[in-house]
């Protein structure tokens, strides 16, 4: 089974793809992990599905899904958690992404905001963002995308 694009250590049917295919994410922790897995896949419509009603009017499916054809995930680190449990109303996920694009290596480190809704979904507000090129990785440090792979057999191949 292939590992799950969020790296959490388990297996994409066992993490984010069920949230991805309807089930409901039990933590803002889970839906953070199944939105990045959902960028990582190029999964738009399920972007749009789990973002604040609020906000979904200004969202362009066009402009994301061609930012995605441009965009290599290549891993993700949860930095921070503030609530957002199963009894929790609102929750605070800060991560940092590494991705390529135009061949650059990049990190966004993000402060997101969650809330669950009155029908017990949760779904992303907002968050602070900020942009910082990656520093690259030497030849021989493992990939950063997770595989266990070393960088120059992975992701520095491109």
């Amino acid at each position: 089974m292939p590992a799950c694009p969020c790296q959490s250590g388990l297996s994409f049917e066992d993490c984010c793809g069920p949230i991805l295919a309807g089930r409901p994410a039990p933590t803002a922790l889970a839906l953070m992990r199944s939105r990045y897995t959902a960028y990582a896949r190029g999964d738009v419509a399920y972007l749009a599905r789990t973002l604040a009603p609020e906000h979904r009017a200004g969202f362009d499916a066009a402009d994301v899904s061609a930012g995605m054809r441009e965009t290599q995930w290549l891993g993700l680190e949860i930095l921070d958690t503030k609530d957002g449990g199963a009894a929790d109303s609102t929750g605070i996920v800060e991560f940092a992404a590494c991705f390529r694009a135009q061949g650059r290596l990049q990190v966004l480190q993000e402060r997101s905001r969650f809330r669950r809704e009155a029908d017990q979904n949760w779904v992303y507000v907002d968050g602070e963002t900020a942009l910082r090129p990656a520093k690259k990785p030497s030849r021989n440090d493992p990939c950063l995308c997770g595989s266990g792979r070393k960088f120059k057999q992975c992701c520095g191949r491109a």
